[in-house]
């Protein structure tokens, strides 16, 4: 006896051609979408909140731009002191600064700073690169390291490993990084001389052509070996000093999130069922214990970006810590906001970056 023909379902518009793992596909890359899409609209917002509170912080601060931008004596001139707000735009009223800072940032000018009477964006064309040669090498070995440490202390749970690697971790963030800057600058230049002096290159050394701002990638671009060896031997010890205090932090935080990975119920039955304890670590463990990890790492790096004053100091690193002191120090107004908002870029961008790894690494991320 014939059977009866079964038509689909009316609520179901499917393709009965197109396969469920085609399906499936397509829903989870609609998902990756709008998962990018909410993030990149939040972010824009949160870059128009960066500019707003960038700007009311920096004319909150106390003192007197014009007196230290002209001098105390020029100061008492009013004809002086009213020429130079008119030409700078302070003498409007605040929310009419902020159009105006708004409406210049659309065209990517940041203003022209009153002490090296130079454009805001070619100062900080020269600062950001010294410091993103510090941060990237730092962080790259820090994270690497530290990554390592932590996963091992954490398989060697309670043994003398970990109790080493537990104190290493813990003087690497209770010391000062401006102490220990010191301290490595005295026993490896001073006292031991194997390493050079401040300074991103010897004197006498020329300056590869400028393609990045960082001096061991334009040298390695230009073929320049001489200035490569010099400037990295120069950038050793800044980097050394920022990677210990980031290994200490990353250590102690990567071994506990393996730790929480570990004991969690899912890996305990993969090794119950003799799974090799590579496949465990790589296939389990890693990806699980990344999410968390990542987000420090970030941190990490957006903290070496901003917070390289007293290190740039130390080893007379003309970087970006270095030029917002002497811009915060000479109420550099336009300058300061154009720090502030590099930093506050940075933060945005590493954050928008870390969740659209999360998307990626836990497709749960992007559902949710």
């Amino acid at each position: 006896m014939p059977q009866p023909s079964v038509s689909p379902a009316s609520g179901d518009n499917s393709d009965p051609a197109l396969p469920s793992a085609g399906r499936q596909g397509r829903r989870s890359h609609a998902a990756l979408l709008r998962y990018l899409g909410k993030r990149l609209v939040i972010s824009v917002f949160l870059l128009f909140g960066i500019t707003l509170v960038t700007f009311i912080l920096t004319n909150l601060v106390p003192g007197d731009p014009v007196a230290a931008a002209v001098g105390q004596r020029a100061a008492e001139d009013p004809a002086v002191v009213a020429a130079f707000r008119a030409k700078y735009g302070l003498d409007l009223p605040l929310p009419q600064q902020y159009a105006n800072y708004l409406a210049r940032l659309v065209q990517f000018d940041l203003g022209t700073s009153w002490q090296t009477h130079n454009p805001v964006a070619k100062d900080l064309s020269t600062a950001i690169p010294a410091t993103m040669e510090i941060a990237f090498a730092a962080i790259v070995c820090a994270a690497i390291i530290g990554v390592v440490f932590g996963a091992w202390s954490a398989y060697k749970r309670g043994k003398i490993t970990d109790q080493v690697l537990r104190m290493v971790s813990l003087v690497g963030i209770s010391v000062p990084t401006f102490w220990m800057a010191i301290v490595c600058f005295y026993v490896f230049y001073y006292r031991l001389g194997i390493a050079p002096g401040s300074g991103r290159l010897t004197p006498g050394v020329s300056a590869p052509p400028h393609v990045t701002g960082m001096y061991t990638v334009d040298a390695l671009l230009a073929g320049d070996l001489r200035a490569f060896v010099d400037a990295a031997a120069h950038l050793s010890l800044p980097t050394l000093v920022l990677t210990l205090y980031t290994i200490g932090l990353l250590t102690r935080f990567s071994r506990t999130s393996f730790l929480e990975v570990l004991d969690s119920v899912y890996v305990r039955a993969a090794k119950a069922k003799g799974l090799p304890g590579r496949t465990v670590f790589f296939k389990y463990v890693l990806r699980a214990a990344a999410i968390p990890i990542l987000t420090v790492v970030g941190l990490a790096f957006g903290s070496l970006l901003s917070g390289t004053v007293l290190v740039e100091s130390i080893f007379s690193w003309p970087g970006l810590g270095s030029y917002a002191y002497q811009s915060a120090s000479n109420l550099d107004l336009l300058a300061v906001m154009g720090v502030g908002l590099f930093v506050g870029v940075v933060y945005l961008s590493i954050n928008l970056a870390i969740d659209i790894a999360y998307g990626f690494i836990d497709p749960r991320v992007r559902v949710g």
